[in-house]
């Protein structure tokens, strides 16, 4: 008998005393039953590592994956989805098979690998991260999700036995540079792998999850709104926090109107920004509304409290541990100064020590003579006091040691940028935001409901806290309900990014040939977005049709075809207008030119206007002559010239061509004094009594029509002649018959225009590629189903400037560079400069790479060509962007050797910038080396490259 079984099953799971009603015999014995079976699953043993309940939704999904089933859970930041993604690692390990575990970022791989070695081991777990290889057999592997792709295109062994793939933050798909990475690996893994997709909330998560149902096969949804710790929203003014919902629930949410925030606004804050409002003024920038008076001489009720207040007040009412996020590095780092410069602590003694015991042990690895160049003894000061600053300009080391004491709480207030949302955990009792616009690399524009959902989602810490804060800023101009939009709106729709590139269509073909890729490419998430859109056309569309069908028998005359003689009428109306915009046209060009003709003192009458009447010309209002050979317009006369007049009322008006609707002439002359200022109203009383005197009695030249060109025009005397002579013209019903027509033409106009769109829209995904693998096959990289000896090397790099790399090692532009130059070269394939396009010209290597960068931006003119040629649209997210030729001298003086102090001088990046793009020219210097082939000099000249380029701060810094 089994040894669970109690020795009377009758009483099994019967409630205590104190509990309710007892249950039956057979009740208890098919509780007991239940019971002994969940007692015997993988989960309940999984549930005994956690010293917690799960949640409903992290069961659901666990006995999903359980029962063999992908899963998509879409939860808030902090809900706890990853162990559900940890449970996929669990079963993997308990079932002998493999588990790949995917993030979007080193760092986040990192942390997890750093998490599942302490729970399962470090035999048993591996990292993969392109400049990381940490036991990559290993059963359990974590790395970012290009790696995945990489392998799946290259056939690795590695995939062999695998049989869960975790895709943690896959809702970075819609990642407009990166995103469509998750969608090849979704599409490509084998079959016979169960995918465990981790999403924030999006609104249209079953969407998502129908496209995975269909590529993958059974996968279930389940989404969670519910926060484990709810979220209260507030606002910062002056001296006084705000709720910023009158009535919430317990989760923080508007009660009264759940589906309407802007109605739930505290009253309090809708009377402050209308009294705010009422009293004007300029723009209150940060900090410095404190005490101003009004013209009253009362001082302003309401001002932005400065960084120091707010982590003052945060502290002060037990608020602390928070996140400030400030959408600038410089912000970041000012705001840390101000911090000290004010004296602020929040670490006592104790903690002190503690911190810097910590940061010595974790940076001991570090040069001395380095540590003076990264400002280490400042970040230091500001660790120890419990601030610091965390942004993507930083030293990964140092970025590390802060989100370890932050955990720790050893440091309480964190400025940082919004690259601390992507998941990395460090998660706060509050969140601060500064502002509600950010720079978006174009403009700059209000955050979206989806980044404020992001970053917010850090306040609140599970198991710690009972409650978050999410705490915005008062500032002038704040909308209280915008912010509740934004505040209120949880969830935002998933977007695909998916565009084929050309490393990604020679692998494809290189697999499966060109008609299967197109299958391929037609399953991705953005064709089935596209198609779903086209379903509600495609529906619009017919009922469109219904219309026609009907408007076509109320038009129907018994004498004749009355489709034909609308035809007739419309023909004779599109030429009608025709004759009319020539004549317009042809009286705008002669009003130009007699415009043109005026000089300083002539005197007119103009025509229309709200300045009609006597005038007397100051300027022409002639475009500047450009000495450009390309002769471009001016952008203030676009619509011709801008005559400056005095009218006879003493305005001095700017004209435009509108209040000329024919040629004007003048009718008399007049002297205008060398000491008018137009400023003046004296200057402008005395000009304007001398017009009137001088010309008042004047009549304006009438202006006479021509015969219009209509009564001549020979078409029209025979469209004319042939309607007339048309059964239907003498019909007793024609003009209800035409009213009908008139409706049927509208309408077959509108379905028209939603069928060209509807064309547009299917196999969108496909014709692209086909775009893709024309330009490939012109180049010698595809011969029809075949990829080429190019083609392969091509499939081995990957990157936006794929096939620019190719081009070079093809054209042989770096056979004969030395490791520096090979690196200098190869830095402007992934370097992106933050400066704007008009900033000087980047310093090069003078000699051969200077050559060879020369030759590298010819070649990509001449693909940029191919690619306006073939239809190739680099805004669409296909094609190659220029080279970026800004980390050239940074990479070359790297390589040769120079001191970290000369080079980051000289480059003027942050430590953390020159890492990480370092870090990436180590990952495609690798690529050539492995696309090279046969050519055995530039695969020994780029593994030199590396070797000199990871060393001291390279060589130390773990996270990249």
């Amino acid at each position: 008998m089994n040894s669970a079984m109690p020795e009377n099953p009758e009483t099994f799971g019967a409630p205590s005393a104190s509990g309710t009603e007892e249950l039956s015999p057979a009740e208890a014995y098919a509780a007991f039953r239940r019971r002994a079976k969940e007692q015997a699953s993988t989960l309940y043993g999984f549930q005994q590592l956690y010293d917690f309940e799960l949640d409903e939704f992290q069961l659901e999904a666990c006995r999903a994956l359980e029962a063999g089933e992908g899963v998509l859970v879409a939860a808030p930041t902090g809900s706890g989805k990853t162990i559900v993604g940890e449970f996929a690692v669990h079963l993997a390990l308990q079932s002998g098979r493999k588990c790949f575990y995917t993030t979007p970022i080193k760092a986040l791989s990192n942390q997890k690998f750093g998490d599942l070695v302490k729970r399962y081991g470090a035999d048993k777990v591996g990292l993969l991260t392109g400049d990381n290889s940490v036991n990559g057999d290993a059963p359990v592997v974590v790395m970012t999700t290009e790696v995945l792709r990489n392998m799946l295109y290259a056939g690795s062994s590695a995939l062999n036995g695998l049989g869960y793939v975790v895709m943690d933050e896959v809702h970075y798909l819609a990642d407009r540079f990166r995103g469509a990475v998750w969608e090849e690996v979704i599409i490509h893994l084998p079959e016979s792998v169960v995918l465990a997709s981790l999403s924030a909330t999006v609104s249209n998560a079953e969407e998502f999850g129908d496209w995975l149902d269909t590529v993958r096969g059974g996968t279930k949804v389940i989404v969670s709104e519910h926060r484990p710790v709810p979220l209260w929203q507030h606002v910062m003014a002056g001296n006084r926090m705000y709720d910023l919902f009158a009535n919430p629930d317990r989760d923080g949410r508007p009660k009264d109107a759940p589906r309407n925030p802007a109605k739930a606004v505290n009253p309090e804050l809708v009377r402050l920004a209308r009294s705010e409002g009422d009293r004007g003024g300029r723009d209150d920038r940060f900090g410095r509304g404190r005490g101003r008076s009004m013209p009253n001489g009362r001082p302003n009720r309401v001002w932005t409290p400065g960084r120091v207040d707010v982590i003052e007040r945060l502290d002060a009412e037990g608020l602390l541990p928070a996140i400030t996020f400030i959408f600038s590095r410089a912000g970041c780092e000012a705001a840390v100064q101000q911090c000290l410069t004010s004296g602020l602590r929040l670490n006592r003694d104790t903690d002190r020590a503690l911190v810097r015991s910590i940061v010595e042990e974790r940076c001991a690895d570090i040069p001395d003579e380095d540590l003076h160049v990264l400002g280490y003894f400042e970040w230091l000061d500001g660790l120890e006091r419990g601030i610091a600053a965390h942004h993507a300009g930083m030293l990964p080391r140092f970025k590390e040691v802060v989100e370890e004491l932050f955990v720790k709480g050893l440091v309480k207030a964190v400025f940082a940028t919004e690259t601390l949302a992507l998941g990395i955990n460090m998660p706060a009792r509050s969140v601060v935001m500064e502002k509600l616009v950010k720079w978006n690399g174009e403009t700059h524009a209000d955050i979206t409901p989806g980044e404020y959902t992001q970053l917010t989602g850090r306040a609140g810490r599970r198991g710690i806290d009972i409650e978050g804060h999410a705490v915005v800023l008062w500032q002038r101009g704040l909308d209280p309900e915008g912010l509740a939009g934004l505040a209120g709106t949880r969830t935002y729709p998933l977007r695909s990014s998916f565009r084929p590139s050309y490393n990604m269509a020679v692998n494809l073909v290189g697999q499966f040939g060109r008609h299967r890729s197109r299958e391929l490419l037609e399953t991705s998430f953005a064709q089935f977005q596209a198609d779903r859109a086209v379903v509600g056309i495609a529906r619009q569309v017919q009922k469109n049709e219904d219309g026609l069908a009907g408007y076509r028998e109320s038009m129907t005359c018994h004498l004749g075809d009355f489709e034909e003689y609308m035809g007739l009428r419309r023909t004779l109306k599109e030429r009608e207008n025709e004759l009319a915009r020539e004549g317009t046209g042809q009286r705008r060009a002669a009003a130009i030119e007699a415009i043109e003709a005026l000089k300083p003192g002539d005197v007119i009458h103009v025509p229309t206007g709200k300045f009609a009447g006597l005038a007397l010309v100051l300027d022409p209002g002639l475009p500047p002559v450009s000495r450009s050979p390309r002769t471009v317009r001016h952008p203030d006369y676009q619509d011709g010239p801008r005559p400056v007049v005095l009218t006879a009322e003493r305005q001095v008006k700017r004209l435009a061509m509108i209040d000329f609707p024919y040629p004007v002439t003048a009718v008399d002359r007049m002297k205008i004094p060398k000491s008018f200022n137009p400023r003046s109203p004296q200057s402008r009383r005395d000009l304007a009594s001398a017009l009137r005197t001088k010309a008042g009695h004047l009549e304006p030249e009438r202006f006479r029509k021509g015969r219009a060109a209509a009564a001549d025009d020979p078409e029209i005397a025979r469209l004319r002649a042939e309607l007339r002579q048309h059964p239907c013209h003498g019909c007793d019903e024609r003009e209800d018959h035409a009213r009908w027509s008139e409706r049927y033409h509208r309408l077959h106009r509108d379905t028209e225009l939603l069928e060209r769109r509807m064309r547009s829209r299917t196999h969108t995904i496909a014709r692209t590629f086909d775009r893709v693998c024309g330009l490939l096959t012109d180049l010698g990289y595809l011969s029809g189903d075949t990829v080429t000896e190019d083609g392969k090397r091509l499939g081995r790099l990957y990157g936006e400037l794929d096939l620019l790399a190719s081009e070079c090692i093809r054209e042989g532009v770096w056979a004969e560079l030395s490791a520096p130059e090979l690196a200098a070269c190869a830095s402007a394939l992934v370097f992106e400069s933050r400066q704007s396009d008009d900033a000087a010209a980047p310093r090069v290597p003078e000699g051969a790479s200077k050559e060879a960068l020369g030759r590298m931006i010819r070649i990509w003119g001449h693909l940029d060509a191919l690619e306006e040629q073939h239809k190739i649209n680099t805004a669409e997210g296909v094609g190659q962007r220029e080279p970026d030729l800004g980390f050239a001298w940074v990479a070359y003086r790297w390589a040769l050797g120079h001191n970290l102090d000369q080079v980051l001088r000289d480059a003027d990046l942050p430590a953390g910038d020159f890492v990480r793009w370092t870090k990436q020219l180590i990952d495609v210097l690798g690529q050539i080396q492995d696309a090279a082939g046969d050519d055995t000099k530039l695969r020994s000249t780029a593994r030199k490259a590396v070797d000199a380029l990871r060393r001291g701060i390279i060589a130390y810094s773990s996270v990249g």
